[in-house]
């Protein structure tokens, strides 16, 4: 067979990344090339591969070491038994790649992952090398992520956070049990352990920072995980209650969640369909309303609905708020922050606004409506100097009147 041309490679591992979707550059130190010294840049705009959480467009040259893998999770277009091409760079290519995009402006850093090819501490091996390459032969200054192995030997994922920014280690499945189903030659304890570990280098390294100067730094924008969804029975209410352990147990910077998407020679215990792509973005949802708004899993999990899932027709903040009509409507010129920010409608920005104004007059329905994008799904939940709901706010079809009106698609729309 003939040997592979890079950008075949290329064209191989960059469409087999696209799967993992826990890529964003937030959260890292800057670090720059001006004064003439090192390459590249943690700052900067390029090709739109991500979004960091402040709305920052992230340009990210995001492939696989090698899609080869000794592994056969059912999930995985990438597993042992899946009929895909199959390519592999050396370290020295995926640098090179690196280096060009970055030259060309394509790109703002790396973010590396792999099969797992002849063992994980070998395949671990080759990502730290392709970061070790980077960092002191290159003296590259751009963002590396790194997806590193949890069957790796500690010491060598180690390595990985003292040259990349974020390292990752993906729990793939939210139960135990679909994990043990779906992916057998992974577990749970060994996944959730390797990620204390990463946790405890953190601590360790900020700890050192604080006693010594020039204490290396050790994957200073955290580490990130991320789900499938859809793949296995697990609700939305264990999603959510798995990610919140997830946060409170090993301090992660982001949880991502991943639609689960059919694949190619698809094993038979997997669903014939991939969930609504809404589900996933309810879930961020979620995520955002506990990391942000103040909610707790178990304010989430009371959104769901009789079978665990969230409703996809209306986001869970204000699923919420119907479920518990008794903590509204709140006075927007004396509530507390904690429950304006329970309104919906009203976000963090428009909060604060609203905090602040209130200091020099009294609030009108017409100084909320400037302060928030869509007054009509506020106006059932609050009170102002000149509007009470009375009624609206108890309205059985509350729900139908709040939810967004489904439209059809005009083939010709101009």
């Amino acid at each position: 067979m003939a040997a592979q041309t890079v950008l075949q490679k290329l064209e191989i591992l960059a469409d087999a990344a696209k799967y993992d979707a826990s890529c964003a550059s937030s959260g890292t130190a800057k670090k720059n090339s001006l004064g003439g010294k090192g390459i590249g840049s943690t700052e900067g705009m390029g090709i739109c591969h991500a979004y960091a959480p402040d709305g920052r467009c992230i340009s990210l040259l995001k492939i696989l070491l090698t899609n080869h893998c000794i592994f056969d999770c059912h999930y995985c277009v990438n597993r042992k038994s899946s009929n895909v091409a199959r390519a592999r760079f050396s370290p020295q290519e995926v640098v090179d790649l690196t280096l060009a995009f970055y030259r060309r402006n394509y790109i703002e850093g790396l973010f590396l992952s792999s099969g797992i090819v002849k063992s994980s501490n070998h395949t671990m091996e080759q990502i730290v090398e392709v970061a070790r390459i980077l960092r002191e032969e290159h003296d590259f200054r751009g963002y590396i992520h790194l997806k590193t192995i949890p069957e790796a030997d500690p010491e060598i994922v180690h390595q990985a956070g003292l040259y990349a920014d974020r390292v990752s280690i993906n729990v793939e499945l939210p139960t135990d049990s679909g994990l043990t189903r779906l992916a057998p030659d992974k577990d749970a304890r060994q996944i959730e352990g390797a990620m204390g570990k990463v946790k405890a280098d953190l601590v360790e390294a900020k700890d050192a920072r604080k006693r010594f100067k020039h204490a290396p730094r050790f994957a200073p924008a955290g580490q990130s995980t991320q789900m499938i969804v859809g793949a296995d029975a697990a609700t939305d209410a264990d999603i959510v209650g798995k990610a919140s352990r997830l946060y409170d147990n090993f301090r992660l910077r982001r949880v991502y969640y991943s639609a689960f998407s059919p694949i190619p020679d698809a094993s038979a215990v997997l669903p014939l369909k991939r969930p609504p792509l809404i589900r996933e973005h309810r879930l961020y949802q979620s995520d955002w309303l506990m990391r942000f708004y103040g909610y707790k899993p178990t304010d989430v999990m009371q959104a769901t609905e009789a079978d665990g899932n969230l409703p996809l027709d209306i986001d869970p903040k204000l699923a919420w708020a119907l479920k518990f009509r008794e903590a509204f409507p709140v006075d927007v010129n004396r509530a507390s922050k904690e429950q304006l920010l329970r309104v919906p409608g009203l976000g963090v920005k428009a909060v604060s606004k609203i905090l602040a104004s209130r200091r020099h007059r009294a609030l009108r329905l017409d100084d909320v409506a400037r302060l928030t994008q869509s007054i009509t799904k506020v106006r059932p939940f609050i009170c102002a100097v000149d509007w009470r709901p009375i009624t609206l706010t108890d309205r059985a079809d509350l729900r139908s009147l709040l939810a967004p009106k489904a439209e059809q698609l005009e083939l010709f729309a101009a």
